[in-house]
C-alpha cells in the first residue's frame, strides 16, 4: 500500500530532520506521480535571497523517493534503494511556494520486477520539476535510483 503524505511528512520529522525543519512537505502521493513543496523562508535561503540549492534537491529527492518507498512497500520484499547519481538544472530564482513534481512513478514498478525476478540491482532515472507560483519552471532534478533485494 503507498504510503500517505502524512506518514511521509511525519517520518521526516524523526527521520530526515532537515527536510522538516527547511519546510519541504509531501502534498500528493500516487503510485504515478509525487508532488512537494516547499516556501521560501529565512531559514531556507540563500545569501542572494532565494531558495538555497540543496533545499530545492531535498524537496526533488523527496518528490522520487517517496514513490520508491511505496513501490518497495507494495512489493512486500526487502529490497535497499540509494541514489547513486543525480544532475540538475536551475533556470531561474527559486522565491515563494516552489512545488517539485516527479510524474515516473511507472519506472519503480518495472525496476522493483525485474530485481525481484532475476536477483540482480536494477538502475533507473527519475524527473522532478520545480516550479513557482506563476508556473514557471526554476529547476529540474534528476535522480538515479537503484534498487536490489537484500541478503537474507
Amino acid at each position: 500500500m503507498m504510503p500517505t503524505p502524512a506518514k511521509i511528512n511525519l517520518y521526516t520529522m524523526f527521520k530526515l530532520p532537515s527536510v522538516y525543519l527547511t519546510g519541504i512537505r509531501v502534498k500528493e502521493l500516487s503510485d504515478k506521480t509525487c508532488v512537494t513543496s516547499v516556501k521560501h523562508r529565512w531559514i531556507n535561503q540563500n545569501p542572494f535571497k532565494s531558495l538555497f540549492w540543496a533545499v530545492q534537491g531535498m524537496a526533488a529527492e523527496l518528490s522520487t523517493g517517496s514513490m520508491v518507498i511505496g513501490g518497495i512497500e507494495e512489493s512486500g520484499k526487502s529490497i535497499s534503494m540509494l541514489v547513486a547519481n543525480n544532475k540538475a538544472t536551475f533556470t531561474k530564482k527559486a522565491r515563494g511556494r516552489i512545488n517539485f513534481t516527479c510524474n515516473d512513478g511507472h519506472l519503480i514498478r518495472e525496476a522493483i520486477k525485474a530485481t525481484v525476478e532475476t536477483g540482480e540491482g536494477q538502475t533507473f532515472w527519475m524527473k522532478s520539476t520545480g516550479t513557482d507560483q506563476e508556473g514557471d519552471i526554476v529547476s529540474v532534478f534528476d535522480f538515479e535510483w537503484t534498487v536490489r533485494l537484500r541478503a537474507k
